[in-house]
This record gives C-alpha cells, structure tokens and sequence, in this order.
C-alpha cells in the first residue's frame, strides 16, 4: 500500500533505529538525558535561538509558545486556516484561555497592513493582543512556502507594537530546502519557533520548541504541567539528532516527487491541480468526477493508494521519505483508473 495520506506516517530509518537503541540517557525531568540536551543545544543552534526543548508533537509545541506568551483574557492573530486556528481543537482557547483573530491570508501569507489593523488599541473593551502566529509551511495552502520579504514585514510589524511572533514551522525545514535558504534566515523573523522531527525528518515522534532561555523556561515549567515531562527521552532524541543531522537535505527528493504527482494530474481528465507544489503537498479538487470524497478515496485504496480528504471536493496528497519514485508512477495510474 503507498501511503500518501501524510509525512507523519515516514518509518524510522535504520540508522535512526539504531542510534535509539544504543543512546546514553538519563532523567530529562531532572534535566540529566545527555542525549535530549546534545538535541536541544543542537535546535537551538541550528535556529539560531538561546535555547530549545524538545516536545511530543507540533501541537505541543504551539501551546506551550502560547502558553508561556499570552494570559488568559488575550488575543492572539493567526491566519484564518492555520493549523493553530484549525486543527488544534481550540486548544488555544482551552488550554491558554485565549480567543483567535483570524486574517484570511493569500497562500498562507497575511497582509502586513491588516495584520497591523488588527492589533486591538488600548480600550478596556478589548483584549490585549499577545501574540502573531504564522504558519510556514503552510499546509491548508497545499504546503506553500510563506515568503521572507512577508515573514520580514510581519515581524517589523509585531517589533514596532511590542507583540511577539511566533512560528508554526511544523514543516520549516521543507520551506528552507525548497528556497536554498538558511534556517536562520527564517527564524530571525520570530521570538518563538516550532518545528517537527516526526513529519519529513523521518523520526518516529516529537517537535522542538526554540527561543529565548527565559521563555524556555517558562514553557518547560507549562510542559510539565501538562504531563508532558518525560523521563529517558533520549531514545526519542537520538532518533531527532539524525533527523536534522542527515534528513534534510533530502527534502528536496519529495519536493521533486510531488512536483511530478501535481504535473502528471493536470493530464488527467476529471481531475483539476488546485496548487502548484511549492514542497511536498498535492491538492485535487475532484468534484469533476461526480464521486464523493469518500467515494473516491475507497476506490483509490483498492488501487494501492491512500490518501485523505481535505475538504468536500477535494483530497491531498503528501510525498515522503518512503515513497519512492516507482510509488509515484503507481499512484499515478490509480488516479487514472479511479477516474476512469
């Protein structure tokens, strides 16, 4: 079965494999797990951040930075289909107690103007605005690459009002291979990052959250609060240490995967490319075939392929470090046959 319904579902490598087994490590609760600090101190030079803590999940992350950052009764911006906003079960609002402003974005990006617009005055009608999120890539968009240049305007925005900006760079990592860039170059428009090693780097699980000591600090103490201080973490972070150390530059394999999906679909007749793949993500509106989602994933499956539902009309695709070229010719011809 080729399993493209996302790069979650990548399998440990060998090497990933066996670095887990054989890791040194310790009480990460006690902050005594070797391995967790030889990852963290890592992270965070690698974004160019004080400090990092590495966490369960992307979702973890993003709420420990929300968390550490607003108070209950704030507001924080976020574009309107970010996966904070999105996919998060209100957990901001939870968990943290505080209420979204939403801006509907062109491929992920807000306008720096009505992100500015939107920055609440102080009137005690109104909650304080504590944080601006962005989301890079940005996965509802087909995993479009927000831009520097729009990154660089928000941050000057959020600096002149003294609001921290925070990054949902659950796939960064596939933005700064797709731009040539540093990811320093990205990070330097935020006071706080997330990225996962569990999606594209290929581990099996967890995220790093980076940024300043202080707000580290904070957001370490709220991860225990929320049960999610670990003991010998280490295995997990041995298997994060190849990910950033031997999994990156191969991105740019899936970028070239999704690119030849998203090509050989325009020649499909029934079926319509809603993205050109900036990374690795493949939207089909396939509403021209007159199946419904479920429909149309069913028969996919009995193809070989799976993929998932995103939204009434139209699916997703997400190629991955272990789907090979042939995979992508077979999913091809799935595709062909299920319209046919």
């Amino acid at each position: 079965m080729i399993d493209l319904r996302s790069d979650t579902l990548t399998q440990p490598t060998k090497e990933m494999r066996d670095a887990i087994y054989t890791a040194t490590v310790g009480d990460d609760v006690y902050g005594e797990d070797p391995t967790i600090n030889k990852l963290e101190k890592l992270a965070a030079e690698i974004t160019g951040k004080e400090a990092a803590l590495f966490v369960t999940s992307g979702t973890q992350g993003n709420q420990l930075a929300v968390l550490a950052q607003c108070s209950p009764g704030d507001e924080i911006i976020v574009e309107s289909e970010s996966h904070i906003f999105f996919y998060e079960g209100a957990a901001i609002s939870a968990l943290a107690g505080v209420q979204p402003r939403v801006i509907t974005g062109v491929r992920g990006e807000m306008d720096p103007a009505l992100v500015k617009q939107a920055i609440r005055s102080d009137d005690i009608h109104f909650p304080d605005t504590s944080l601006i999120c962005l989301e890079n890539t940005h996965n509802r968009s087909g995993g479009s690459v927000v831009s520097l240049d729009n990154m660089k305007s928000i941050y000057d925005v959020a600096r002149d009002a003294g609001i921290p900006v925070h990054i949902d760079g659950a796939r960064l990592f596939n933005s700064v291979v797709a731009t040539n860039k540093n990811v320093k170059d990205f990070t330097q428009y935020c006071d706080s990052v997330q990225f996962c090693l569990s999606k594209g780097l290929g581990s099996p699980v967890g995220s790093i959250l980076a940024g300043e000591r202080r707000f580290i600090d904070k957001a370490r103490k709220w991860r225990k609060r929320l049960g999610g201080g670990m003991r010998q973490a280490g295995f997990l972070a041995a298997s994060g240490i190849i990910s950033l150390t031997k999994m990156v530059d191969r991105l740019a394999e899936d970028h070239d995967k999704a690119r030849k999906l998203a090509g050989a679909i325009e020649d499909i007749n029934g079926l319509v490319l809603v993205n050109r793949p900036d990374t690795n993500i493949v939207i089909v509106n396939i509403e021209k075939t007159k199946q419904r989602n479920e429909e149309f994933l069913e028969r996919l499956k009995q193809e070989g392929v799976l993929a998932v539902s995103f939204g009434e009309g139209q699916i997703r695709l997400t190629t991955h470090y272990d789907v090979s070229d042939a995979d992508i010719d077979h999913a091809i011809s799935a595709l062909k046959a299920v319209v046919g």
